[in-house]
């Protein structure tokens, strides 16, 4: 996996497969930058929310089998959703689609196994190293090293500034994740631009689904078919992969990998108000700095994609004049 040019694939998909970039001071060019962003802090608004709605699932089903229940959930509705072709892809298109699947079926796994022996916000905390690790690697300009410079200290500050008093197996789990995340995001990308729509993630998805359902079963049983654990599975499912996996692989077609990555820092914090809304987690003043770091990290690595747009729109116009 070299993720440099993941980053440079996904800056050239979006020029492929998205709206032709706006140019510089033309009316829309801010909204057509800042869209995949958008799409980015949505899906991640809802993957959080989905999370801790999963974090109470937990006793009803057990760790495997909430994740069974989300990623088939999650296949049945893409599959019907999206309808994909499964003739005229190439191997090379099924090869991709299939490591995406088993990219994401290991990623929900171990995160979920994670956070069956730790809290929830320093397991998203850890978790998120995989992806900032990425956005070092794949970046080549300087200054996005320092984004990420700037978001790691907010992920460690959030933890507390250390996780020794955590299960070590519950730490080496979402570490595992962490490394299937940066893997997710380097495959969401290439498969969003060998098929067109969401094909691509409806096929993988499937392929996570059929992979995790004996683990599912053999740990679950006859727990998956009770109509509560049903209904609160889809709702899982819907929150945590269909919405922010569909957008996050409409994002990647136009959104640098490095910059997506950096994004990914945003996670703890929305991961922190989630436990707070839904599983009554307050905040400690240490966790608000945290926060405010890691979203200014975020902001400048935004502000930094746009700027680079402008500038290369610009220039190029220059060129054309």
């Amino acid at each position: 996996m070299t993720t440099p040019s993941a980053a440079t694939s996904s800056t050239a998909s979006g020029q492929a497969h998205g709206p032709a970039p706006a140019r510089a001071g033309a009316p829309g060019g801010r909204r057509g930058a800042l869209g995949p962003v958008g799409l980015v802090l949505a899906g991640g608004v809802s993957v959080q929310f989905g999370g801790a709605l999963a974090v109470t699932l937990m006793p009803r089903a057990g760790a495997l089998g909430v994740v069974t229940l989300r990623l088939l959930v999650a296949a049945v509705v893409l599959m019907v959703l999206c309808r994909p072709r499964l003739r005229g892809h190439s191997r090379t298109d099924w090869g991709t689609a299939i490591v995406f699947g088993i990219a994401m079926a290991a990623m929900n796994g171990l995160f979920y196994q994670s956070v069956a022996r730790i809290p929830l916000g320093p397991a998203v905390t850890l978790e998120v190293l995989g992806p900032l690790t990425l956005s070092v690697l794949a970046s080549r300009r300087a200054v996005n090293l320092v984004w990420a410079a700037l978001a790691l200290t907010g992920v460690f500050l959030l933890g507390g500034g250390g996780f020794g008093g955590l299960d070590p197996l519950g730490v080496a789990f979402a570490l595992g994740a962490g490394a299937m995340w940066a893997a997710y995001i380097v495959f969401s990308a290439r498969t969003g631009r060998r098929f067109p729509q969401a094909d691509g993630l409806a096929l993988a998805m499937a392929v996570a689904a059929v992979l995790f359902l004996p683990l599912g079963v053999l740990e679950s049983g006859t727990k998956l078919l009770d109509p509560t654990v049903l209904a609160l599975g889809a709702a899982v499912a819907v929150l945590s992969s269909v919405l922010p996996y569909t957008l996050e692989l409409l994002a990647l077609r136009r959104l640098p990998a490095s910059t997506f990555a950096i994004l990914m820092s945003l996670e703890p914090a929305l991961a922190a108000t989630a436990g707070f809304l839904v599983l009554d987690q307050a905040l400690a003043a240490t966790e608000a700095a945290a926060i405010a770091l890691v979203i200014a990290a975020s902001m400048g690595a935004v502000r930094t994609q746009v700027g680079r747009r402008r500038r290369v729109g610009a220039g190029a116009n220059l060129t054309k004049d």
